[in-house]
């Protein structure tokens, strides 16, 4: 019976996630000591083919994309591959595609080169790249668990997180997972 207690007692601090595409992310996240809610997934396919599975993290549940990305306050996206191989030439191109649809990129453009160059030689299926954001720090890239590269600045990380809250999102069906939809 003790035995029974403690078992349903340490299940309660399990950190439950929600899963897509045989991913499953935590329900939580902590970005400059703020917590945050795991707000949405979405499945990232180009050409019919499961490239990564995103997960945006909020400080509060919403489903307005404005609101979430007008907001100055800690954010993340995760960007877990479900694709056995993404090469640098691959990432390369979609982040220049993606960070091209945004406004205002002409004037990030040497911030948008450093995040870049941190982009590794490949990304294999369960790799990360998170996008975090804390205000009066900025957006930092993690790659593989390591932060790469910190840009300053809450325009930059409207433009960065645009990409998939934004008006051009990679796809219709990635923002609508991200905010709950």
């Amino acid at each position: 019976m003790l035995l029974a207690f403690l078992f349903c007692v340490a299940q309660s601090f399990v950190a439950h996630g929600a899963s897509l595409a045989g991913v499953t992310l935590p329900d939580t996240a902590t970005v400059a000591d703020q917590p945050l809610v795991l707000n949405g997934m979405g499945l990232r396919e180009k050409y019919f083919i499961d490239i990564y599975v995103g997960g945006l993290y909020l400080d509060g549940k919403s489903s307005d994309a404005v609101a979430a990305l007008q907001k100055d306050a800690p954010k993340r996206m995760v960007m877990q591959f479900v694709y056995g191989r993404v090469t640098r030439e691959q990432m390369l191109k979609s982040f220049l595609e993606d960070f091209g649809k945004q406004p205002g990129v002409k004037a990030h453009q040497a911030n948008v080169d450093k995040m870049m160059a941190a982009v590794p030689d490949e990304l294999l299926r369960g790799d990360q790249i998170v996008f975090e954001y804390a205000p009066g720090v900025g957006t930092t890239l993690v790659i593989k668990g390591k932060p790469a590269v910190t840009v300053p600045g809450v325009d930059f990380m409207r433009m960065a997180f645009g990409i998939w809250l934004g008006p051009t999102p990679p796809t219709a069906a990635l923002k609508a997972g991200l905010l709950g939809q």
